[in-house]
């Protein structure tokens, strides 16, 4: 196969965009600017690169009165998912805090079952209980033997996914009657609409939005450009021609590869049951979105 003809291979953009999304929680621990900022700088480099893929290839930038304001609500959400996803990164470390970020696929389930009216299958119930398990086997059973600021860590990362969860209904529902396979407009609105209010966020609280360092502002880049906008669009022009297995399989890869850059760059101690956890938690995980949701017969 030629080079050209690699490229183009959707299987290797599936993973290629997976790999980079798995360093996202490596750009903020490695960077020393705060979580908020750190996000704010992920969704602002980010947005402007995803603007810059409109203009370069000459994309229409059409959206309608009820996509925007369905965007909207999907800009709110994404902002409290980068914020809680930052927080939960400094205090559990990249690998738990991009593995729980990952719960969304229980929460998808659950919004399915809510408001679409999708039946989940046997295999992804039973995945809800093993995920808990595993996560028990690697954060400890007894919580209260846990800091109080690592417990706030563990909720930080859980609350990543519900938000991100609501966030991806929201998409979702804003691509409804969409033309172009790749969410290029819809990502970028909702990655500028986020900055902007975690920009708001960072002046709340206090936070600079300086970048201390050139080294810092290196990472900020990698970050935006690399897990922000490559990311999402590698694995966004792959996924109407890879089965639901191999996208299951990337979406694995994710927070698996985190926990190696964790333990490879952070020195991370992992006990053998935190291994064995960490393994149980990912098969859970898979089976959760590996199971399709079963679509209600329609009246009549």
């Amino acid at each position: 196969m030629s080079q050209a003809g690699q490229l183009a291979s959707p299987l290797l953009r599936l993973f290629a965009g997976a790999i980079c999304i798995s360093f996202s929680a490596v750009w903020v621990r490695l960077s020393s600017v705060s979580p908020t900022t750190s996000g704010f700088y992920r969704l602002a480099i980010g947005g402007a690169a995803l603007l810059l893929v409109l203009l370069v290839t000459k994309r229409r930038f059409e959206l309608s009165q009820r996509a925007w304001l369905i965007l909207a609500a999907g800009t709110v959400f994404f902002a409290l998912d980068i914020w809680f996803f930052h927080v939960s990164i400094v205090i559990v470390g990249p690998g738990l805090s991009t593995m729980l970020s990952n719960f969304q696929v229980f929460f998808m389930m659950l919004g399915g079952v809510l408001f679409l009216g999708q039946k989940p299958r046997l295999v992804q119930v039973i995945a809800i209980p093993l995920a808990l398990v595993g996560l028990g086997m690697i954060i400890g059973f007894d919580w209260s033997t846990l800091s109080a600021e690592y417990r706030w860590g563990v909720i930080a990362g859980l609350l990543t996914a519900l938000f991100y969860a609501a966030y991806m209904l929201m998409m979702r529902a804003a691509r409804r009657d969409a033309e172009d396979p790749l969410p290029v407009s819809e990502v970028a609105v909702v990655s500028i609409g986020s900055a902007i209010l975690l920009g708001a966020s960072a002046f709340v609280e206090g936070e600079s939005l300086a970048i201390p360092t050139l080294i810092d502002a290196l990472w900020m880049v990698n970050y935006g450009v690399f897990s922000q906008c490559l990311g999402l669009l590698l694995i966004a022009s792959s996924l109407r021609q890879v089965t639901t297995t191999q996208a299951g399989i990337a979406l694995l890869l994710q927070p698996t590869l985190s926990f190696v850059w964790d333990v490879l760059f952070f020195d991370r101690p992992m006990t053998t049951i935190e291994i064995l956890g960490a393994l149980l938690t990912l098969g859970a995980i898979y089976l959760g979105a590996r199971g399709r949701s079963k679509q209600p017969k329609p009246a009549g």
